[in-house]
């Protein structure tokens, strides 16, 4: 039996190994604290849960959904952009639901890459967009993502022959892993960029409304935004609902035609009961997402000070819930990760298992209550790497 060339051209699963050794450290009965998977802990909100309770008894949502979405959900995500962002959307042309915002953004090369194809893709990053990239024939260029340009990427950079034959570019603000943000001068560049160059652009959104005080922006507030691309954007970071597998995309009509026509050949829609679910999320109270981002900046001050005042070099971020961080050791990240496995059952991960700018950082998820997380820290102190 062979894979395809195109199962065979995904890049490695570094983590892997990893896995494997987390695993034989629990069998052995080792404690684990785990801050490796962006996972939230805390629970989806119970208004929410009782909507789909009571959307999943009614037979008339047992049926296959098909279509761009159920009019009711598509309509209350175009009234939340209208309040939290001011963009203005037509619910029925410019809204289009997915199962998960990682599924859109995996199947959107397929509407646009020929083999061959170039697309432009950050690093490190959420490797959904390379891998996507490649399952549609194309091929990734890298977009190295540095500290010194605080994580955005430098698109005068790029040489005019690949900026003149790429199709798309993907961004990802608030960024995984790197927790940085993307001021409104930099979403003007792009979108000249993307302009000028005929590139179509998909931002990835996912983790817009985990923020301490300043509110991120969504790249469609930017004039000419809607002419260029599409938003992606979940309810499983703001309401904790990641394994309910419901988003968004929306923007430009015929890019989200072209996705909803590759998705009616795939998939047959998102579960009736759960859009109906979604939209107590978007209209229903929202005191819980505030109380969570309120957990998860004391959790955030808490695990930064802990490194900091053992050396690690990092940035406070105002946005994710993720720490990118690095360690005061002379290893490479997955040769840190192994060893602060080994030594303390402390399970981060590799910064590049997120592509090759990743080399030297670590990245944990604040998914962890704070006895834990303060636990992480009395081990760290205890073990020398040095």
């Amino acid at each position: 039996m062979e894979y395809s060339e195109r199962l065979k051209s995904l890049p490695a699963y570094l983590f892997l190994k990893i896995e494997q050794k987390k695993k034989d450290l629990l069998k052995k009965g080792v404690d684990i604290i785990d801050f490796g998977v962006g996972d939230p802990d805390l629970p989806t909100p119970k208004n929410i849960v009782a909507a789909m309770q009571k959307a999943v008894e009614r037979p008339v949502n047992h049926r296959y959904p098909l279509g761009t979405g159920l009019p009711a959900f598509k309509e209350a995500i175009a009234q939340w952009y209208g309040k939290r962002f001011s963009v203005s959307l037509d619910s029925e042309k410019e809204v289009l639901v997915l199962i998960g915002s990682k599924e859109g953004l995996a199947h959107f090369p397929l509407v646009f890459l020929n083999q061959g194809d170039l697309a432009l893709v950050p690093e490190p990053a959420y490797p959904v967009y390379q891998v996507a990239a490649i399952l549609a024939g194309g091929v990734p260029y890298f977009l190295p993502l540095k500290e010194e340009n605080n994580f955005l990427p430098d698109l005068e950079a790029v040489p005019d022959k690949i900026a003149k034959t790429a199709k798309l570019l993907f961004l990802n603000y608030p960024n995984n892993p790197t927790a940085a943000i993307a001021n409104e001068k930099f979403f003007e560049r792009t979108i000249e960029f993307a302009s000028r160059n005929k590139i179509i652009l998909a931002h990835d959104a996912a983790y817009s409304e985990i923020y301490d005080k300043e509110k991120p922006l969504s790249f469609l507030q930017i004039p000419g935004a809607k002419e260029i691309g599409i938003e992606f954007g979940s309810l499983s970071k703001t309401y904790n609902m990641t394994g309910w597998r419901i988003g968004w995309a929306v923007g430009n009509a015929e890019i989200l035609k072209g996705l909803a026509r590759v998705k009616g050949n795939i998939d047959s829609g998102t579960f009736l009961a759960i859009q109906e679910a979604g939209i107590e999320a978007l209209n229903g109270p929202q005191e819980s997402a505030e109380e969570m981002r309120k957990i998860y900046e004391e959790r955030k001050n808490l695990l930064f000070s802990g490194l900091k005042s053992q050396g690690w070099q990092l940035r406070k971020p105002s946005a994710t819930f993720y720490l990118w961080s690095k360690p005061p050791f002379g290893y490479t990240s997955e040769e840190t990760v192994s060893l602060l496995l080994e030594k303390s059952g402390i399970l981060a991960t590799p910064g590049s298992g997120f592509g090759p700018s990743g080399e030297g950082y670590l990245r944990f998820s604040l998914t962890l209550n704070e006895e834990r997380i303060k636990e992480a820290i009395e081990r760290l102190r205890k073990i020398n790497l040095l």
